[in-house]
């Protein structure tokens, strides 16, 4: 059991590991992206020299913030914050040393053996973690069986597994939400180009124009960026939360069982009943 524990623990810290360099390798591609963006800008500023020189040279993150506005620029804000609130959170709360607590295991484990089972349950009240909070709740219900033991403690890995499922569902909305803002800033952008292009007794202004069709641009790249890491981190601790129900529940019940076996023991008596044989017996003649 300490052997699947420790598994588990390096696979976790591996994956962590995968998702920080991935992270890092976008980082330095987008970076690299934007200053090759705004080092071609001089370079073809350079090619014609006989043209006028713009009077100011924006940079892409400046005209990103330009072009969202003041309505879907908050907007999208706030919701980039919430989702790394989100990640950040999750992030913590479904790590794999935290919800099953090696030292715990170890210890439970210990004082199980020396027959020490008040403290066994002392510390598995204290105990914060997914494992701890399944444990307490399984041995309270120890003294009435095994099986409603058993049955308690799966009652709570589900009670605490749909509490986790609550914030990985907002995840999900909002990855489902980011193209829909998107789609809506196309449509507004699109609309403040056409009423442009629609002045009647005048020539359209093409800066007009590209800041309607820059505005509809933008907001759907947010949009899209939005959705992005929302459907993955969806995904990704999904699946973690079920991976860490499932060892939980395995290890909660092999530690139940083996303190059911050991209360049995200390207390004298087998832990186990043997079934009374099956012995037919012979009809007593009637007198």
């Amino acid at each position: 059991m300490l052997t699947l524990i420790k598994g588990n623990f390096m696979s976790g810290t591996l994956s962590r590991l995968a998702f920080i360099s991935l992270v890092l390798a976008g980082f330095l591609i987008s970076a690299n992206s934007s200053y090759a963006f705004q080092d071609a800008a001089p370079a073809a500023e350079k090619k014609d020299e006989g043209e006028a020189k713009p009077a100011a040279n924006t940079s892409l993150f400046m005209h990103i913030i330009k072009s969202a506005g003041w309505v879907f620029g908050p907007m999208i804000l706030a919701i980039s914050i919430a989702l790394i609130a989100l990640i950040c959170l999750l992030a913590m709360e479904l790590r794999l040393a935290t919800s099953i607590p090696p030292n715990f295991v170890e210890e439970f484990t210990d004082l199980v053996n020396k027959k020490q089972f008040k403290q066994a349950f002392d510390i598995a009240k204290e105990d914060g973690s997914f494992l701890g909070r399944v444990m307490s709740q399984g041995m309270s219900r120890l003294q009435y069986g095994i099986e409603d033991a058993r049955e308690s403690s799966y009652n709570m890995v589900d009670s605490i597994k749909a509490s986790k499922e609550v914030a990985i569902t907002y995840l999900s909305t909002i990855g489902t939400l980011g193209p829909l803002i998107g789609l809506v800033g196309t449509v507004f952008g699109m609309i403040l180009s056409f009423m442009e292009l629609g002045r009647p007794g005048s020539t359209p202004r093409p800066d007009k124009l590209a800041d309607g069709i820059s505005h509809a641009l933008v907001v759907t790249l947010l949009g899209i960026g939005l959705s992005v890491p929302a459907i993955f981190f969806h995904a990704f601790y999904r699946n973690r939360l079920i991976k860490i129900s499932m060892d939980t529940s395995l290890i909660a019940d092999d530690l139940l069982t083996q303190m059911y076996h050991s209360t049995k023991k200390a207390a004298g008596q087998p832990s186990a009943p043997a079934a009374a044989p099956n012995v037919p017996t012979k009809s007593m003649p009637q007198v």
